[in-house]
């Protein structure tokens, strides 16, 4: 059995660890330290944000929104079905309803024609996941919003580095997320982080993030004391874990080169065998430009995609599939609804997509096993 090849890997740029241990030799090892402030300008920059606050999770980065939301028990949030469950699960904790719209069948992301039919006079916002980070149909969505006067939120998790129309991700909505897990291309192991477009959120949101308190505020010398003045939770990372961070957004295009690279040798030498199989690959429109975050395959049916799954793990490679819709789960089909268009692409691709190893270290031999696996699947 040839050596196993695993779906991701952490990466490890180089001044990580160093970074880390100056931060635990420091005395600001809690949250808000000078790394934290090094990570932050980091990911403003990246972003293209009005400002950015470091969270603890991309999970804990949406908790925020809905707190700046102020959403109330039975205000209504659309959201694509086929996501991960935290976009969901941030909104249903403060008893809003998700309203899960369906996707589109080439990006898979949420599909812009079928929104403003799921509008209702309780709807607060439009949460728009950019899949695989690719773009959504930001001006059709923008729009949209700026018609019903309801905010915009960008689920960035797989986005960091992309854009849309020249403009960064994370830049077109009123707030976005970032998340820093292990599985992305840019880590702290967990964490994540909050982009917010607007002056006043922002001054808020750092209130919420320590606890609802005016802490920053007292250590920037702009109160005599700080007290408890809104509703809020500790979302605030260790400075370790943001010196980690910076020790990757520092070499931010030296992780992203090699993604590039084994995405577009996927793209050029799977495109024939694909199409002449039925087998739907990535589209990545002409405004759009991606970080190489994922690829992925469209397997003609839900038979052919456990199929090629096992086939690749018969080889030691692993391949997983993603998202059981939201909708369709007990949590889904508890605290949320789905929208006038349905489902049915969403139900469709999740039974269909398989996902390809992608990460830095990946070597060329590596992925050329995973490309002869793919190709001897028997289809």
């Amino acid at each position: 059995m040839p050596d196993p090849i695993v779906f991701s890997k952490a990466y490890i740029s180089g001044d990580e660890l160093a970074y880390v241990a100056q931060a635990f030799s420091s005395s600001a090892v809690a949250g808000d330290g000078p790394f934290t402030a090094r990570a932050t300008e980091l990911v403003t920059k990246l972003t293209g944000g009005l400002g950015s606050l470091l969270t603890t999770s991309c999970t804990h980065a949406l908790e925020m929104t809905a707190l700046l939301l102020d959403l109330a028990p039975g205000d209504e949030v659309i959201m694509p079905s086929f996501t991960f469950v935290s976009t969901a699960n941030a909104y249903a904790l403060r008893g809003a309803v998700p309203v899960f719209v369906d996707v589109r069948p080439d990006t898979l992301n949420l599909d812009e024609t079928q929104v403003e039919a799921a509008i209702t006079d309780r709807t607060k916002a439009i949460v728009v996941v950019h899949y695989a980070g690719v773009a959504v149909a930001m001006d059709e969505i923008l729009a949209i919003a700026a018609k019903y006067g309801v905010a915009v939120v960008e689920d960035n998790a797989h986005g960091l580095g992309g854009s849309y129309k020249g403009r960064p991700l994370g830049s077109l909505g009123l707030m976005a997320t970032q998340s820093f897990h292990g599985t992305k291309n840019v880590h702290c192991g967990e964490g994540g982080a909050l982009v917010v477009n607007d002056t006043d959120l922002l001054h808020r949101a750092e209130i919420i993030r320590e606890k609802g308190t005016n802490r920053s505020q007292f250590f920037r010398g702009q109160v005599d004391k700080y007290r408890w003045v809104d509703i809020g939770s500790s979302y605030l990372p260790a400075d370790p874990l943001a010196a980690f961070l910076t020790g990757q957004l520092e070499r931010f295009d030296q992780i992203q080169a090699p993604r590039l690279a084994i995405w577009e040798r996927y793209d050029r030498e799977l495109a024939d065998w694909a199409g002449a199989r039925g087998i739907g690959v990535p589209t990545v429109p002409e405004e759009c430009v991606h970080p190489a975050h994922m690829y992925y395959l469209l397997m003609p049916s839900h038979e052919h995609q456990l199929g090629l799954i096992a086939h690749l793990r018969e080889r030691n490679i692993t391949a997983p599939f993603h998202y059981i819709p939201l909708h369709s789960a007990p949590a889904g089909e508890k605290y949320g609804r789905v929208g006038p268009g349905g489902c049915d692409v969403t139900e469709r691709i999740s039974g269909q997509l398989v996902r390809l190893p992608l990460f830095s270290q990946l070597t060329e031999e590596e992925q050329t096993r995973v490309i002869e696996g793919l190709l001897s699947y028997p289809i």
